[in-house]
Parts: structure tokens; C-alpha cells; sequence
């Protein structure tokens, strides 16, 4: 298995509440991108890292970055010989090539012909979340069905279904639907589903039937991994397992949130 950090996104809402932040307190952090953000002793890429770092299973790690922040991240790389970048070549968002880009980007560039766990760079999960209990029930999965892919999920409130991507599931955990940010009365499930999916090798090429399908759409249908989720699930096995919670640093507020989470514990 190889494992995918996304991180040639740009930040840009939590880029705007850093530079709106009254208090100065963290314009340090203004330019930083998210995987590279501190959150307790290390960077936020570096906990998924350590975590990675005991799994037998796992044989080689890539990074997506952007050319603006490339530097960054190559400083950042130098102390893991494990680690893999790729620049996307962009320089700005609006130039952005989108996330599931990114993906295809990778697969191609590297010749990925195993399964690959994706990472938002964004993303942590709570301590009681171990990567080892993940990839058990992916392999649980895979063992019903070698073609099996599988996302995770966290319940949301009601009042939150319209912020997230929100999956439909059958009895055997089946994904059989997913809803971009919906509102509340178009689907009874609460499931929110962040960007950490374990991809089939299998899926791997439908990637680029994915984009070519919607080249001519906007950046926005291209984006979001969500959206390739549903087109997966569609046309390959795709299960879900639950978590019980998982941080998204997208802006400021929950960047502290996260942070402050992760200073406690390493009290």
C-alpha cells in the first residue's frame, strides 16, 4: 500500500482569517501551508507520519504540494528519507489543478499500481483513532471483495449536514450514495465523510475517466474527492467504517481547536 498527503491546496479561508485576526497572535503562521501547520510538538503532516512509520503494510509516501509552497515542503521532507514530493506546478488557486487532480497527478507520475490511502492535509483524527484499526477493516473488506475500496465517516449534527459530504449507506456498510454539502431534509444520513479514503488498486483508473468526464465542468466538480467518491461507488465496491471524530483545520478557529486538543496531550 502506498499513502497519498494531499497538500497543493492554498488555504485560502484560513489565510484570510489569520490576516483578520486582531489579536497578531498567529500571524506567524500567515504563508504556512495547512499540512505544515504546528499542532502541538510537530507539524500537522508529521503526526500522520509517526503514525505511519510502525505499519509494515505501508511502501512509500507521497506528498502533492504546489509550486508556491514546494520549498516548504522539501525543508519539511529532508528528515523523512521515506518521503516522496510532487509539485502540481500551480502557483496560485486559481490556478489550482483540484484535488482529485492531484491524485490522478500522483498515481500517473509514480506509477501506482498498488492500493493508496489518501490523506487530506487538513485532517487529524482523535487519539483513539489508529491507523492499524483502519487498515484491519479495509482489509476486512478486501477479503469479501478485492475490488473494495472504503472511506470513513463521523456523525454530524443536523444543523451541520450542509457543510460536509455526507454519505449513504446500506446494511453491510455499502456506500450507496454521497450528497456534496446537502441540506438537512435531502437525506436522513448524518455520516460525514472526510477526505481519508483507501482506494482500491482497482480504482486507480477511474480517476482519469472521472476528469475526462468533466473537463469542460467547473473546477469545483473536479475538486472535491467527494464527487470522485460518488462516481466511484457507482461503478466499484466502496464500504464505510465509523470514527469517532477527526479534526478539519480549515480556518482559524479550528486550527486553536485542534492545536490546543493536541498541546493537552502531550501534557
Amino acid at each position: 500500500m502506498k499513502v497519498l498527503i494531499l497538500g497543493a491546496g492554498y488555504g485560502t479561508r484560513l489565510e484570510k482569517d489569520l490576516k483578520n485576526d486582531a489579536t497578531g497572535k498567529y500571524h506567524h503562521l500567515i504563508g504556512v501551508p495547512k499540512p505544515l501547520l504546528p499542532i502541538g510538538q510537530y507539524p500537522l503532516a508529521t503526526h500522520w507520519l509517526k503514525d505511519l512509520a510502525d505499519i509494515k503494510h505501508i511502501g512509500g509516501v507521497y506528498v502533492v504540494t504546489n509550486a508556491l509552497n514546494h520549498s516548504a515542503f522539501e525543508a519539511w521532507a529532508s528528515e523523512w528519507e521515506n518521503v516522496q514530493l510532487l509539485c502540481d506546478g500551480t502557483t496560485s488557486n486559481e490556478t489550482r489543478i483540484g484535488a482529485v487532480g492531484c491524485i490522478n497527478l500522483v498515481v500517473k507520475h509514480f506509477n501506482i499500481q498498488e492500493d493508496l490511502l489518501v490523506i487530506a492535509g487538513d485532517t487529524l483524527f482523535f487519539h483513539d483513532v489508529t491507523l492499524v484499526d483502519l487498515i484491519q477493516a479495509f482489509q476486512t473488506f478486501q477479503h469479501k471483495d478485492d475490488k473494495a475500496s472504503m472511506v470513513v465517516y463521523v456523525n454530524c449534527k443536523d444543523e451541520e449536514v450542509h457543510k460536509y459530504g455526507i454519505l449513504e449507506v446500506d446494511e453491510s456498510s455499502r456506500v450507496t450514495g454521497f450528497l456534496e454539502k446537502p441540506q438537512s431534509g435531502e437525506t436522513t444520513s448524518r455520516k460525514e465523510c472526510p477526505c481519508f479514503y483507501f482506494l482500491s488498486s482497482h480504482s486507480l483508473s477511474l480517476l482519469s475517466e472521472f476528469l475526462e468526464e468533466r473537463k469542460d465542468q467547473p473546477l469545483k466538480a473536479r475538486d472535491a474527492t467527494g464527487n470522485f467518491i460518488a462516481f466511484l461507488s457507482e461503478r466499484k465496491p466502496v464500504y464505510a467504517t465509523q470514527i469517532s471524530g477527526r479534526y478539519d483545520v480549515g480556518g482559524l478557529q479550528s486550527y486553536i481547536i485542534c492545536n490546543e486538543h493536541f498541546q493537552l496531550e502531550k501534557r
